[in-house]
């Protein structure tokens, strides 16, 4: 093993240089350095290689086979920490792909109208966006960053809250105008009630009656695997829906759904985070940057 105390990168420079230059007056001059200090760092490191790397006479400087070889794969080890600083040094300015693993109903109504802004402002920085709204693995997807509901399955995950949304029943008008208006959470049962085709940790919908708390389970003729899907379900008058205010208030403020039972409405929220995996270092500074954005501008509610 090597010792801790020897700069074998440093080695590699001054006798990359000489060989580059000539001989170690030129390389001398070019490192600011004596050319007595030049010849015992090269001896050195022929000593420590046990090695002869260079032919030395007073009229000319030539390599060994050895010196060849050696000057060879120093030159693409250099190569290749000039290339890792490089790239360390884009990193600081949020530069590269970011992989974000985001829900439909997010990105529609939150993340995809702040995009340009994002994109002006980090020029370097490239978007690879999934959507679904079912929960992912991180690492398995090779996603950096995933923005999500509810609450987190993994100690290895850290998380920052994007804001939280009330949780509000809705129809259209059509839809209410052919079955008519429910009043009262027993009138759902005869109504189709949209739900979502995957699991999720809270499946029935509450209503308070009486301070007390009822539930209803949804089913219907259609399910959906994404919240975008079940809000254009409920604008084409398929059925009702209950899904967050945030993805919904254009609809409701427009007309073109109506909010039933608010009266009744136990005022649940949901909550949204960007979540993304822990690793006890520095995040790179891309990711950094859309964290930040989505903490500053990508909140809900």
């Amino acid at each position: 093993m090597a010792r801790a105390d020897i700069n074998r990168s440093g080695e590699m420079e001054v006798f990359v240089r000489v060989v580059e230059t000539g001989g170690f007056s030129a390389a001398a001059r070019s490192l600011s350095m004596t050319p007595s200090a030049v010849s015992k760092l090269v001896a050195r490191l022929e000593k420590r290689l046990d090695a002869r790397l260079v032919s030395r006479s007073t009229r000319q400087f030539r390599l060994t086979p050895e010196g060849r070889d050696f000057f060879e794969r120093a030159t693409a080890i250099l190569a290749s920490i000039e290339d890792a600083e490089r790239a360390a040094g884009a990193a600081v300015k949020a530069v590269g792909r970011i992989r974000l693993n985001t829900s439909s109903v997010y990105a529609t109504h939150v993340l995809n109208p702040l995009l340009p802004d994002f994109l002006a402002l980090y020029p370097g920085v490239t978007l690879d966006i999934a959507q679904t709204d079912q929960v992912i693995d991180l690492l398995a997807d090779h996603a950096d960053v995933a923005v999500r509901t509810g609450p987190l399955k993994s100690s290895s995950l850290v998380a920052r809250k994007l804001g939280e949304t009330r949780l509000v029943v809705a129809a259209s008008p059509a839809y209410l105008a052919r079955t008519g208006t429910p009043r009262v959470p027993a009138d759902l049962a005869g109504h189709n009630l949209i739900s979502f085709s995957y699991s999720r940790s809270i499946r029935e919908w509450p209503f308070v009656v009486s301070g007390e708390t009822v539930t209803a389970v949804p089913s219907g003729a259609v399910q959906v695997n994404d919240g975008e899907g079940m809000r254009q379900l409920a604008l084409a008058g398929v059925g009702i829906v209950r899904m967050g205010e945030f993805a919904l208030a254009s609809d409701l403020a427009a007309g073109r759904l109506v909010p039933l039972m608010e009266d009744l409405n136990p005022g649940d929220r949901e909550a949204f985070y960007a979540v993304y995996v822990g690793q006890g270092g520095p995040l790179p500074s891309r990711v950094r940057a859309l964290l930040d954005f989505l903490a500053d501008r990508g909140r809900v509610g």
